[in-house]
This record gives structure tokens, C-alpha cells and sequence, in this order.
């Protein structure tokens, strides 16, 4: 542990990291450039950097980005990366009472909190953490997709029955494309550019984004617009900006104690999971928690839509992101299978440094212990390169809607294009936009959408691939223990809302 911590304190390693942290932040908190894109276009930079240099490039890089992706999800409604779509409307609702600082805050500090709780996970539990996800098969990751969009459908607030109508909605609109399982096309009507699919990040982009700058051109009143949301909470100056952003959420962290223990445990398990990754593990995170403070509340007679309540599942949920993220590396080194499609990158990376993952890896001490450390310190640069990127975003809060809305609208259209280089791309986006408008005024919540839309396709995969191995029975789904176990899960997860409609019926 000494030699690797040598390694990583060493300064080219310690200017990588801040470099790649700032880099991380900047695309992270540009709607449609994911981490994964930030990665990918990092990879030519290795060529000329070390196997050291690259881990710590990459490792800070994707954790700043998915704070980031927090930073226009709470001020402009854009989830920068698809692990902030779980708690969009909650944030940004909160952003327009004038509580945005309070929410970044808890955003960043919950996520350095989980990201050096996943990293500790890491460190202790790799090769034992292995063994759990080597267990689970076809069979089990459907149960566990089924059991994120049930999640889904739990977290949202309002009606269950209008949160089922979204995840519906999304489910449908997986299916348009090539199938993957049957290989046939579906609802193309003849457009080639439909045989992939619909794109979860133009889709996202239209269904919060756009049709948040429609809106706002609706109700807009005048020919000036609305005025700027309420500018923060903090005064001006340093010392202020850093009392307004971290003064709540760093007692949050204090009350939260045993809630971020589970929700970085959640994160890890759900990450180590080749195909998994941290939006579900933020979907599976926030509806665990909401459900349990639904319940405490219920007894106690609580407000659920207090802002403490609100921020409370969204610190949950920012916590098992960066968790995941660390979990995600399991599999990775002990096994060498990606977690993720960012660790399928780190895997081509370390395999032209002539490192190759799998339990032969763990034989390096120096590089093992590097890895871990360099998760440690890449979470700890988030704090204060995360409240520079707050207090510029903080710019935003204080410009005009007639200005503001053109802008986001650009955003809009170039994180639509930039995925694939696609006008078409930027059409899906925009009828999503018109169809997220439709949707809030149905009052239908527009995260099991995206949800349903990422989830969709694997879900249908995992089925048919256990059907056809098991003649079509239905048996298949529950013969194993662990597959068992996540179907009584998944039933009793679906079922909670009709027994708590049941007791307050009785109550």
C-alpha cells in the first residue's frame, strides 16, 4: 500500500486528476455528452499516457461527470447523464422555490459520500463481490431489470396507476427497431433511420428539456416572459457560496448515516453487475427509499412533500450513482468482464497497456492498491472542483427566461445531434418534447418513460433468451434460488401500493 500510494501522490498523476476532473464536469454537465462519451473520447489521449496515468484519468473523469449531470438536471430540467433522470421533477421543482443551492449541495456531498463508500466496498470485498454477481444469470437480470422499472413506477410522486401508464408508454416505444431477439423489424414503418431504435438520450432530452422550454413559452406572460427563477439562497463571496451549498447537506450526512450506508451498498451490488450501471441503480436506490419513508411518515403523519422529505430519496439516489460506479469495477478486475460500458473502455485501455483484467491482476499489489486509492482521491477532488462548477451554474439562475430558453433550446438540439451525427436524432427529440408536454399536462410522470425506453429492449432479451432455453416454460423464471428471490421482490414491490392504499382506506 505504500508503493501504490507513492504512485498515486506523484505529481503527474495528482495534475491528471484535476485536469480530468474539470474535463468530467464539462461534459458531464452538457445534456446528451454521457461519461461514457467522455471516456471514449479520452481514449486517444492514453496512447501517450501510462497504464497509472489513464485509470486516474478515467476513474475522475467519470465520477465528476455524473455530478455534473446534476447541475443542468437541477437548473434547467435536463438531466446531463441518464443516472439523473430518476429524480428530475423533484430537483428542479425545488430549484424554483430558490432552494437550488441546497439541492446541489446535497447532490455533491451524497455523491462524494457514496462514490468513497463504493470505494471501500472495493477495497474490502472485490473478489467476495465477484462470487454474488458471478451467480446471477439470463434469468436473474431479468427479474432485476423488472425490478428497477418497478422502482420506478414506486419513486414517482402522484398517482401509481399514472406512473405504470409512463413505464407503458416507454416499454412501447423500446419495441420500435430490429428486435434483438427475433431479429425481425417493428413499427418502422419503412423509415431506416427506425431500425435502431429510438435514442434514450434524444427521447430524454426532448421529454424533459424541450418540453420544459415549451412550457414555459406557454405560460409565459407578456412580451418580455417570465423573470428569472429566485436566485439561491447564499449571499455572495466564497465563504457564502460554500456555507449556502454544503451548510444543509453536510447535516443531512449526519442524520443520513445509515441511509447513505444502504444506498452506496444498494449502488455497489447494482453496479457490479455487467449491464446494470448507476442509472438503475439510482431508479432501484430512490424507490427503496422512498418507500421506506413513506411508511415511517404514514405512522408519524409527515408532510412527504417537505422539502427534507423530497431531498432525502435524492441524496439516497446520488449516493448509489457514484457507488455504482465503483461496483462497477468488480467484476472488471476480479473476473474481467465490463460492469459497465465505461469499464468496457477502461478494459480496452488496460489491455494496450499490456494489462490484462482478471484474478492474475490482483498479483500486481502496486497496481490493485493504485486503482483503489485513486477512487478515493478522484471523489475527494469532486468537493471543490463540484462547488466551482455549482457556483458557475448559480450564473445561470439569474438570466432572463427570453434569454435562457434559447439557450437551453440549443442545448437541446446539439445534445440530440452530437450522439450520432444525426438530424434525425434531433426530429425524435423534438416530438418527444411535444409528446413530455402532452404528458404533464395528463399529469403522467416522464421518468418511468426513459426508463422504460432504456430498460425495454434488455428486458424483452432476457425473457426470450429464458424462454427458449427452457421450452417456453414459465418455471424457468423461478427455478433457481436467487431468481426466486428477486421475483418475491419483484411481486411485493409491485404490490406496495395497493396495500398502502389499503391501510390509509382503514386509517
Amino acid at each position: 500500500m505504500t508503493e501504490a500510494l507513492g504512485v498515486v501522490l506523484d505529481p503527474g498523476v495528482l495534475l491528471v486528476v484535476v485536469l480530468s476532473a474539470f474535463y468530467g464536469v464539462f461534459v458531464g454537465a452538457i445534456p446528451g455528452l454521457t461519461a461514457t462519451m467522455a471516456v471514449a473520447l479520452f481514449v486517444p489521449l492514453t496512447f501517450h499516457l501510462d497504464a497509472i496515468h489513464a485509470i486516474a484519468a478515467v476513474v475522475t473523469l467519470v465520477a465528476c461527470a455524473i455530478f455534473a449531470g446534476d447541475i443542468p438536471n437541477v437548473l434547467v430540467r435536463i438531466p446531463g447523464t441518464p443516472a439523473s433522470a430518476a429524480y428530475t421533477d423533484d430537483v428542479h421543482a425545488l430549484a424554483r422555490k430558490g432552494l437550488q443551492d441546497r439541492v446541489l449541495g446535497v447532490c455533491l456531498v451524497f455523491s462524494v459520500a457514496g462514490g468513497l463508500l463504493g470505494s471501500l466496498l472495493l477495497m474490502l470485498f472485490a473478489q467476495s463481490l465477484a462470487r454474488v454477481s458471478a451467480l446471477f444469470g439470463t434469468v436473474e437480470y431479468f427479474w432485476l431489470y423488472l425490478l428497477g422499472l418497478g422502482c420506478a413506477v414506486v419513486a414517482t410522486r402522484g398517482s401509481p396507476l399514472r406512473g405504470a401508464l409512463g413505464l407503458v408508454l416507454g416499454l412501447g416505444l423500446s419495441t420500435v427497431g430490429l428486435s434483438v431477439a427475433h431479429g425481425t423489424e417493428r413499427f418502422t414503418f419503412g423509415i431506416a433511420e427506425l431500425y435502431r431504435g429510438i435514442g434514450f438520450i434524444p427521447a430524454m432530452i426532448g421529454l424533459f428539456g424541450l418540453s420544459e422550454v415549451l412550457r414555459n413559452l406557454l405560460a409565459a406572460r407578456g412580451p418580455a416572459g417570465a423573470e428569472a427563477p429566485p436566485a439561491g439562497e447564499g449571499g455572495e463571496g466564497v465563504r457564502a457560496g460554500a456555507r449556502s451549498v454544503f451548510g444543509f447537506a453536510t447535516g443531512a450526512l449526519r442524520r443520513r448515516k445509515v441511509a447513505t450506508l444502504r444506498s452506496a451498498g444498494i449502488g455497489a451490488l447494482v453496479g457490479m453487475l455487467p449491464g446494470a450501471g448507476a442509472d438503475i441503480a439510482a431508479w432501484v436506490s430512490m424507490g427503496v427509499s422512498r418507500r421506506l419513508a413513506t411508511a415511517r411518515r404514514v405512522r408519524a403523519g409527515d408532510d412527504e412533500s417537505s422539502p427534507e422529505a423530497v431531498l432525502g430519496s435524492v441524496a439516497d439516489a446520488t449516493a448509489a450513482n457514484n457507488s455504482a460506479l465503483a461496483g462497477a469495477w468488480v467484476p472488471t478486475l476480479v473476473l474481467g468482464i465490463p460492469g459497465d460500458s465505461v469499464t468496457a473502455l477502461v478494459v480496452g485501455i488496460l489491455m494496450m497497456k499490456n494489462v490484462t483484467p482478471g484474478p492474475g491482476i490482483f498479483e500486481d499489489g502496486a497496481l490493485v492498491h493504485s486503482i483503489y486509492l485513486l477512487f478515493v482521491l478522484a471523489n475527494l477532488v469532486l468537493l471543490p472542483v463540484g462547488l466551482l462548477a455549482i457556483r458557475a451554474g448559480r450564473v445561470l439562475v439569474r438570466v432572463r427566461h427570453r434569454v435562457l430558453l434559447p439557450i437551453i433550446l440549443l442545448f437541446c438540439v446539439v445534445g440530440a445531434y452530437a450522439i450520432d451525427g444525426s438530424l434525425f436524432d434531433v426530429g425524435v427529440m423534438l416530438v418527444m418534447g411535444l409528446l413530455g408536454l402532452a404528458l404533464e399536462r395528463w399529469r403522467v410522470p416522464l421518468g418511468p418513460v426513459v426508463l422504460g425506453i432504456v430498460l425495454g429492449g434488455p428486458l424483452e432479451e432476457r425473457l426470450i433468451g429464458t424462454l427458449s432455453t427452457s421450452d417456453g416454460s414459465l418455471l424457468a423464471l423461478v427455478e433457481r434460488p436467487q431468481s426466486l428471490v428477486l421475483a418475491v421482490l419483484c411481486v411485493a414491490l409491485w404490490l406496495s401500493p395497493l396495500f398502502a392504499a389499503q391501510r390509509r382506506s382503514r386509517g
